[in-house]
């Protein structure tokens, strides 16, 4: 009996398990509607993916102290400069610690994208970002067409013209 309790209990233990690491995880799926992220941005005023639809809206999970994050902004700053009367647009949420916020805040200084600290916004649909940088690219129609939890993280110069120039251009 008791070596049966012990058996149940372990079989437990990992079905609980399965089910926290599912929800840490969302199933995102390319060509499916992009999860709404909304709150507020850095400097207060309501923001809204769903508001969005008609642009297209790479999404960056960013930090501070992470080098390659910091890399790959001026590619998207220059992207987003020559872009944006297209309806590109670029919403940076930063992972920083209150105590990095500071920092976090003199680098956003250097660029005009739309900026927030996650604690100010819901991306819950997104499931548990855990690794950055993350970028996702939603399309005009609010479809996810990059997930930034899969294939290479990096953004550069060559991904955004592969990836949202032929978005910009489509109705």
């Amino acid at each position: 009996m008791r070596q049966y309790c012990f058996y149940c209990r372990f079989i437990l233990v990992i079905l609980l398990s399965f089910s926290f690491c599912s929800n840490s995880f969302a199933d995102l799926e390319l060509g499916q509607t992009a999860p709404n992220i909304e709150g507020s941005l850095i400097d207060g005023k309501p923001f809204s993916l769903s508001n969005d639809k008609g642009k297209v809206v790479l999404v960056n999970f960013w930090a501070s102290w992470c080098e390659p994050c910091r890399e790959e902004m001026p590619a998207i700053e220059a992207y987003l400069k020559k872009n944006k009367a297209k309806g590109f647009e670029v919403l940076a949420i930063t992972v920083d610690k209150p105590a990095d916020m500071e920092q976090a805040k003199q680098i956003m200084k250097n660029y005009p994208f739309l900026y927030a600290e996650k604690n100010q916004m819901n991306y819950s649909g997104y499931g548990r970002i855990w690794r950055i940088p993350s970028s996702f690219i939603i399309d005009k129609q609010g479809i996810l067409r990059k997930n930034g939890m899969t294939g290479d993280p990096k953004v550069d110069a060559k991904v955004l013209e592969e990836m949202v120039t032929p978005l910009l251009s489509s109705q």
